[in-house]
């Protein structure tokens, strides 16, 4: 039993003093390790204090610095507004100055046109007095008043005056006109001799024929959709009616015109008539049209013999043999002003290129007036600036329906070249509606003149015949209605060409034999 129990205990005693020595080691252990944690925690928060003066040391030095430089900038700011301050302070006080003597100069100015002015108020009574006491010796001397002084001098004066004047102007108009009108009908004649250009009347509209009724429906299409695509892509109205055999083309443009006109050609001789044949077609005519403006225009400046023009006022020359004024060709126009101009100028000795090449180029803003906007002058202006023409061109043209005046002797011959090649008879169509205002408004204008008996307007409206009232106007006062008459015509009315004022005076008697 003892045997059995001693090992027991034994056991139990070695586990309990295992156990005891295990929790002493662990607890020695333990202690050791808290120990060296609470030296290392020390050690890294004295290490922390350590670091943090240092970066609080660093810091304030790094403000100190800022707060220095900030001040020295400041400082220095100051002073520099300060100088600036002191500156301006010198100047407002010199200014004060300057105004301060100029102040002073004034008043006395102001003191000497005072005394001046009464000085001049006592003499100017004096004279007036003078003038009274005068007067009065002159009503007793002549038995006239001052009123009837004055008409009596003015009716002695006004028949004298009136018919000196009118010699003097008739004598200077017939000594100018014996020279100018010689002058004047040999250049204009021997130009227009030398130009003879063709006129044509053009409208707005085309007609092309068919070869039957039947391809008017062709060219409709199913649902109209041939007819829409012509008139798509080239911008032109077709008038399909009751006009047997025939198509209308309408537009202001006459390219566009004579674009589908060639197209519409194109598709009738070759019977397929279908959208993507009319692009086709289309195409080909605008580059047909293309090579014929190119083709007008290197021909207009070989007529003219005009050279080194830029190939786009090449193109634009080309453009207006499509372009017309009045029912006028403006190619042909062009052409027409050009030969004139240069022609004078060769009379004149001016520069005959020039002229010509100014004539020729005068009307290229009406190529493209339809497109941008703005007068025709005004357009060719910027275009002869564009192209780099010669100053002189562009004045010209700047100059040829009087926008401005012309400064140069080849813009008066282009002005007067145009003037001719417009109003030649013939040449140009005009309402009839706007023909009849004109001659009406010319004899309106005539009939406003005193002692005017009746008007009328004659051959075309380039002459007006005016029957005066013999006994409300004399011979010389004859003279100076015309004269007076033609310079209203001028400042009131648009005409081309020139108007002739011819004043009729006729006096009758008449006796009865009983």
């Amino acid at each position: 039993m003892w045997e059995i129990l001693i090992p027991i205990v034994s056991a139990l005693v070695a586990i309990v003093v295992g156990f005891f020595a295990g929790i002493f080691y662990r607890k020695n252990v333990a202690e050791k390790e808290i120990a060296s944690a609470e030296e290392e925690a020390r050690r890294i928060i004295n290490d922390a204090i350590k670091s943090a003066e240092a970066k609080k040391r660093e810091a304030l030095v790094e403000a100190k610095e800022e707060i220095h430089k900030n001040r020295v900038e400041y400082d220095r700011e100051v002073k520099e507004r300060r100088q600036d301050l002191q500156k301006q302070e010198r100047r407002l006080q010199q200014k004060e100055e300057s105004l301060d003597r100029k102040h002073e100069n004034i008043e006395k100015k102001e003191e000497q046109l005072t005394r001046k002015l009464q000085d001049a108020d006592a003499v100017r009574e004096e004279a007036e007095r003078l003038k009274r006491s005068q007067m009065d010796v002159l009503e007793k001397i002549s038995s006239f008043t001052v009123e009837e002084a004055k008409l009596y001098l003015i009716k002695s004066l006004e028949s004298e005056v009136t018919h000196e004047a009118a010699m003097k102007i008739k004598e200077i108009e017939t000594r100018y006109k014996e020279e100018a009108d010689g002058k004047a009908r040999e250049y204009i004649s021997q130009a227009i001799q030398r130009c003879a250009a063709e006129h044509v009347i053009e409208a707005t509209v085309s007609v092309v024929p068919l070869p039957n009724d039947e391809m008017k429906g062709r060219i409709i299409g199913r649902e109209g959709r041939n007819i829409r695509t012509l008139e798509t892509l080239t911008g032109v109205d077709l008038i399909i009616d009751d006009t047997p055999e025939a198509i209308t083309l309408s537009s202001f443009d006459a390219v566009r015109r004579e674009v589908a006109r060639l197209s519409l050609e194109k598709l009738i001789s070759d019977g397929r008539i279908h959208p993507a044949r009319i692009e086709e077609m289309v195409e080909k005519a605008r580059k047909e049209v293309d090579a014929t403006i190119k083709a007008e225009g290197e021909r207009a400046i070989f007529e003219a013999g005009v050279h080194g023009l830029h190939p786009e006022l090449i193109r634009l020359l080309g453009r207006l043999r499509y372009r017309t004024s009045y029912g006028q060709n403006v190619l042909l126009h062009s052409l027409e002003v050009s030969h004139i101009a240069g022609t004078l100028a060769a009379e004149l000795g001016v520069d005959v290129n020039l002229a010509r090449r100014a004539g020729l180029l005068h009307d290229i803003g009406k190529a493209i007036d339809h497109e941008v906007e703005g007068s025709h002058v005004t357009i060719g202006v910027d275009l002869a600036r564009k192209y780099k023409e010669n100053q002189d061109v562009i004045h010209a043209i700047h100059a040829h329906h009087g926008d401005i005046d012309p400064k140069t002797i080849v813009a008066c011959l282009v002005q007067a070249a145009d003037a001719v090649s417009a109003a030649r008879p013939g040449a140009r169509r005009e309402n009839l509606e706007n023909y009849i205002k004109r001659l009406e408004k010319l004899e309106e204008l005539a009939n406003t003149f005193g002692g005017v008996d009746k008007s009328f307007a004659i051959q075309a409206g380039r002459e007006i015949r005016i029957m005066v009232k013999p006994e409300n106007v004399s011979d010389d006062q004859m003279i100076l209605l015309a004269r007076d008459l033609a310079k209203k015509i001028e400042e009131d009315l648009d005409y081309p060409g020139q108007i002739k004022v011819h004043v009729v005076r006729e006096t009758r008697h008449i006796e009865y034999a009983k």
